[in-house]
């Protein structure tokens, strides 16, 4: 049987359509319904309801179009202000193209990414004055409405960046009907229901946060918690149980953390919802065993976002991510097509996928590149087993050759992880002179560990060629913006550091 999963056809999204329409369709309904509320660390929160948002929303493209004209590009650089998913909503009302770009970038980095977007505005927290300040854009909220812009659910929508984690961050172009595809996700992820209350640990500007913490809420007549930008991470489980949130989502780094802080009961919370990089075993046990609540893991890329978890409805076998969503259609390729099941592949969605991407902007020999024929490639690493579980192997970058054998760094950071002492880990293969390369882990421990007991406890865990050749103890791992590992910095540093560079 091959690697193939070829559900029936999702029903697409409705010729004359509008993103933020379809995101605020529930806010008449749900007028004086609490959909936003921005949580600080004193527990006290600013709360928007549904009736005000719609509001701001319709009154921000009014003042947009004042300033712009549809289709141009905006950038948004506002951080987890309210600002910010007014303004993105408002610039996709008015069908002008939102930009949403994190408030941790440097001014050379904001620079080389204005000179791509060339863009017609640009709204920045705290950046040089464009004379739209906060208080203008609130000024906007009151503004007579303006009429959504209906039109081809294929038409460009908005732009967010890659993580980065494999090369340079890349502008990613999607289209409208992007946010009608994460209805697959409702049940085949989520669990969602309108009477939830969704709390997301991320910054508005990723597109995990700006889709599962407000998008997908929003779009059910939900609410969204979201921590105002002052919140620490120790911090997030004291105002998850004042706030009564019944889903939690939040990157697997933000889920260690929080494993080392005091978790008070949690008895509106249902589950916990993760993805971002894959999610160790040991990490959702100890979540499960201190809350009482299980966590349900997404594998999704910034092309188009989540399509393959686990749920409620469909939890996942031990090891794996979990199912293909149903709607989707998903095979892991070899070069001559999907491969058989239990053989790794690299995980393809194929193009009729409402939620894959346009392109990369302004780049169509780097989109051309990423397909095969009628599938595009993601670049990962991953296994099904016959009943269509997926196991997740990694970045096809990030494989390691170990005499002959490719080699998944999750395994060996998984047989690391299990370590009681033990808090993250990556692997990755360096080269210790020309030609030869060996595994290497490095980990994060709260104490020390000698050598010798660490590489017993790993071989009891994993077969002798998948064993790390060097065990490297290290302070903290580097980690991106959206707190994805990079095992290449890594790499790259170690080699530096012993003359392999």
């Amino acid at each position: 049987m091959l690697s193939l999963v070829q559900s029936d056809r999702f029903p697409p999204a409705p010729d004359h359509f509008n993103m933020a329409a379809y995101v605020l369709a529930h806010a008449d309904r749900c007028a004086d319904k609490t959909a936003l509320q921005i949580m600080h660390a004193d527990g006290a929160s600013d709360r928007y309801d549904y009736g005000l948002v719609k509001q701001a929303v319709l009154g921000t493209a009014t003042g947009l179009l004042a300033q712009v004209e549809p289709g141009d590009r905006i950038i948004l650089q506002l951080g987890n202000t309210p600002e910010f998913p007014i303004a993105f909503l408002g610039a996709i009302a008015a069908g002008i193209i939102p930009v949403s770009l994190s408030s941790a970038l440097s001014e050379t980095e904001y620079a080389q990414i204005a000179q791509t977007i060339r863009p017609a505005l640009e709204l920045r927290q705290g950046g040089p004055d464009t004379g739209l300040t906060s208080d203008t854009l609130r000024q906007f909220w009151t503004l007579p409405p303006s009429a959504f812009a209906y039109g081809d659910p294929h038409r460009p929508a908005y732009i967010i960046y890659t993580s980065g984690t494999s090369g340079r961050p890349t502008p990613v172009v999607h289209a409208h009907r992007a946010i009608w595809a994460r209805r697959m996700m409702w049940d085949g992820w989520y669990g969602l229901r309108e009477n939830d209350r969704m709390m997301h640990a991320g910054a508005f500007n990723w597109t995990f946060t700006l889709g599962t913490g407000l998008m997908d809420p929003w779009s059910i007549g939900a609410t969204a918690l979201i921590p105002a930008q002052e919140v620490q991470h120790d911090q997030l489980p004291a105002l998850m149980a004042t706030h009564k949130a019944t889903l939690f989502a939040a990157a697997p780094g933000v889920y260690r953390r929080l494993l080392r802080a005091d978790i008070p009961a949690l008895p509106h919370l249902r589950h916990g919802l993760s993805a971002g990089e894959k999610l160790a075993a040991g990490i959702a046990e100890s979540w499960t065993q201190k809350t009482g609540t299980p966590v349900y893991e997404a594998f999704g890329m910034s092309e188009c976002s989540t399509f393959i978890s686990a749920s409620p409805e469909r939890p996942a076998p031990p090891g794996t991510a979990g199912y293909v969503q149903k709607g989707r259609t998903v095979a892991l390729m070899g070069p001559d097509g999907p491969v058989p099941r239990g053989t790794v592949g690299t995980i393809a969605v194929h193009k009729d996928d409402p939620g894959l991407m346009l392109g990369y902007l302004d780049q169509p020999k780097q989109t051309a590149a990423r397909y095969q024929g009628d599938w595009f490639l993601t670049g990962d690493q991953a296994s099904m087993d016959p009943d269509g579980a997926i196991t997740y192997a990694g970045r096809a970058d990030d494989m390691m050759n170990a005499g002959g054998y490719r080699v998944s760094p999750i395994e060996v950071e998984d047989a690391l992880t299990a370590h009681p002492l033990i808090s993250e880990a990556a692997a990755c293969a360096v080269q210790v002179r020309t030609g030869v390369w060996v595994i290497a882990g490095f980990y994060v421990a709260s104490d020390v560990i000698k050598e010798d007991e660490l590489r017993r406890f790993a071989a009891a865990r994993l077969a002798a060629y998948k064993m790390p050749r060097l065990l490297i103890a290290r302070d903290k791992l580097p980690r991106g913006a959206n707190n994805k590992l990079l095992r290449k910095k890594l790499r790259d540093a170690w080699e530096a550091a012993h003359g392999q560079a």
